[in-house]
């Protein structure tokens, strides 16, 4: 190919490249597979291989530059990038109204733009005839750091810009929000672990420091993400009159701008996307700290102007806080259904969005020792809706010397028993399976909604007849007299009589949903429902050896083990007899299984009234369907139920088909 060539189809390249890396990281809709991307790229590279002197700025093999020698330079903005002032009420907020209106003095109507608050690092970027030339972390607001390098491997930050949202200026200086997704921050605290590296305190401090690298490759290597949501001067985009166009132009030119953000007419319409925001908040793939409310129109926001250190057309209205820090007093040892031996730890009690947390998980052991823990140690809690608080690290900056070594226990808390850590597992463990701690979880989760879903039977009702010594095996359910029962403090005649009849109901039940009840370790619903698609009967897989379950696709050589190991113990097989003695009936699988679901990935949110979850997740599971268990770009269908949750929101933002229970139905109809 000669020089002329080369040239056009490099151009043609860049071109195609930018397109696809647009569509992929910043519409999240490919058009084309990874492998016909690669080719594109290769084709790329090895052309500017051959013609170095045709290597443009903007070309996507740039996105990785040299690393930066000594610190990053500091770089002043044309325009300050201001900081925000706060509010945190409703109240608070209208008095934010009533002092601009106040100022303008003119009776004017007001609308506004609601933005959720990303907890990134804002950064401002320059473009130069459609071109990016630099970039700058905000710093004190009037000096920054040079990231250009970096902000260059951030495949949502455009190197040109698009002229879909109109003519591009000959300047503009778009300012936006570094940071860092939950799933990559979870990845890269993983990866620091194991290398023994301290971990980042959250997805904020994680972006920063990936932001701050002075080797692009280590930066390109993190996964970061860009949203757009300004630019320094509106005046750039003569054309727009109001923040809401802006932003819509900023997309045109191949930014990605949030799609939670909102024009509220009324500053009640305002206080209902904060509501929204907060309800949705722990469904969301990313961490928002609050929102942003900004006067609509552009006109006004020029005439309202800015204080020293903040606009006075905007405002941060923040959540509650959901990290705090506080005291580690001792770790207490528990012990679950498995014989796992969990730490949790015992703080000072501390206020973490609206909630005392007095207790955190440590996880396991070897997590906990990862970590770097000592008794006495300042830690940093984090709480995240319902999820039990967690302790993410120890602050070292403050430890005194008074602080000392968490010593792990030699025995069980409950049985005394010698505990064990299996080489090669992070997870101690008491042996014993006469462990009262273990019968008494095992007792729990079999009745619990991931086992036979037994309705009146929940964790403190299990405890209290466990206590009353009228529940001492799992098979003790099928036989319990509702005389007795009712005669037990909070129980009643009618209330005995509903549950004795339940668990009579749930002795019919099947194959999957017994496995997953037995409390077989590694074995859950998923696993449980392909165990029952392959044998179709307990008797059939309580004969199967260890390489016939290994063939199994989706069971591993661990599972496999797990699976035989239980069934070839003694005491299980005396347990699933008694269980069939007392009623226990396993339906066989319907002669006709459908299949009709094979590669379709469904998510359930909110109470369904004619089945429970459980049923319906065994039905997309005899159909040859999967069930996901957060928001993603995977999941086919979200099936609806009554009060739903954020997972709700997120589906449509994510174009996922939503299912009503009676739409479900009709789909696996014939189950």
């Amino acid at each position: 190919m000669d020089r002329e060539r080369a040239q056009a189809r490099l151009a043609e390249l860049r071109r195609e490249i930018a397109y696809h890396d647009h569509r992929y990281y910043v519409l999240d809709d490919p058009v084309i597979s990874d492998g016909e991307y690669d080719r594109l790229f290769r084709e790329l590279v090895e052309l500017e291989e051959r013609f170095p002197d045709l290597v443009t700025p903007d070309s996507p093999s740039q996105r990785v530059g040299a690393a930066v020698s000594g610190g990053l330079a500091p770089v002043a903005h044309r325009l300050p990038m201001l900081s925000l002032d706060n509010v945190v009420s409703a109240a608070e907020l209208r008095e934010f109204e009533q002092r601009i209106l106040r100022f303008l003095g003119d009776g004017t109507s007001l609308s506004y733009v609601a933005e959720p608050k990303l907890d990134g690092l804002a950064v401002e970027l320059v473009y130069k005839d459609g071109l990016l030339v630099s970039a700058a972390t905000r710093g004190d607001g009037v000096t920054g750091e040079d990231v250009t390098a970096n902000i260059r491997t951030i495949k949502a930050v455009p190197l040109r810009l698009q002229e879909n949202g109109g003519p591009v200026p000959a300047r503009i200086e778009v300012r936006g929000e570094v940071f860092m997704d939950l799933e990559s921050f979870a990845r890269l605290n993983r990866e620091r672990g194991e290398a023994g590296e301290p971990l980042f305190a959250n997805p904020r401090n994680a972006a920063a420091g990936s932001l701050r690298q002075l080797d692009p490759a280590v930066t390109g290597s993190r996964r970061l993400d860009f949203h757009a949501y300004g630019v320094a001067e509106p005046e750039a985009l003569a054309d727009c009159e109001y923040h809401g166009e802006l932003l819509s132009r900023l997309a045109g030119f191949g930014f990605k701008v949030n799609p939670l953000i909102r024009v509220c007419g009324s500053i009640g319409e305002v206080e209902e996307h904060f509501r929204h925001l907060e309800e949705i908040r722990q469904g969301l793939p990313y961490e928002i700290d609050g929102m942003v409310v900004k006067v609509d129109s552009l006109a006004l926001q020029s005439r309202l102007g800015a204080r020293a250190r903040a606009p006075r057309w905007a405002v941060a209205w923040k959540f509650p806080a959901m990290q705090a820090t506080t005291r580690l007093k001792e770790v207490e040892f528990s012990v679950g259904r498995t014989g796992a031996v969990t730490p949790v730890a015992v703080l000072e009690p501390v206020e973490i969005g609206g909630v005392t947390v007095s207790r955190a998980t440590l996880h396991n052991v070897s997590e906990m020792r990862r970590k770097g823990l000592m008794l006495g140690d300042t830690v940093i809690v984090q709480r995240a809706g319902d999820v039990i608080p967690e302790v993410v690290k120890p602050v070292e900056e403050k430890r005194n010397g008074s602080e000392r070594e968490i010593a792990l226990p030699d025995n069980c808390p409950v049985c005394g028993a010698d505990l064990e850590l299996p080489e090669g597992e992070v997870v101690l463990r008491c042996p014993s399976l006469a462990c009262p701690a273990q019968r008494l979880r095992a007792l729990i989760h079999f009745a619990g909604k991931s086992g036979l879903d037994i309705e009146g039977f929940g964790a403190k009702a299990v405890e209290q007849l466990w206590e009353a010594g009228m529940l001492k095996d799992v098979a003790d359910f099928f036989t319990l007299d509702p005389e007795k029962l009712a005669e037990l403090p909070g129980w009643g005649e009618k209330s005995a009589e509903n549950a004795v009849m339940a668990a009579r109901n749930a002795a019919k039940t099947r194959l999957s949903r017994l496995l997953a009840a037995l409390g077989i370790r590694h074995v859950g619903e998923v696993t449980a429902a392909l165990l029952e698609k392959r044998f179709r009967s307990l008797d059939a897989l309580m004969a199967a050896g260890e390489e016939e379950l290994s063939e199994i696709e989706g069971i591993g050589p661990q599972v496999a083990a797990s699976i035989r190991e239980f069934f070839a113990d003694p005491e299980n097989r005396r347990r699933i007899a008694t269980l069939q003695e007392r009623g226990i009936e396993v339906m066989a699988p319907s002669a006709e299984e459908k299949g009709g679901l094979a590669g379709k990935v469904f998510l359930f949110t909110g109470k369904l009234a004619s089945m429970s979850r459980n049923e319906a997740k065994a039905r997309v599971a005899a159909l040859g369907g999967q069930v996901a268990s957060t928001v993603g770009r995977k999941v086919d269908f979200l099936v609806c139920g009554e009060k739903p949750g954020s997972k709700l929101a997120r589906a449509r933002e994510l174009g996922i088909r939503v299912l009503s229970e009676d739409e479900f139905r009709e789909m696996t109809d014939g189950f």
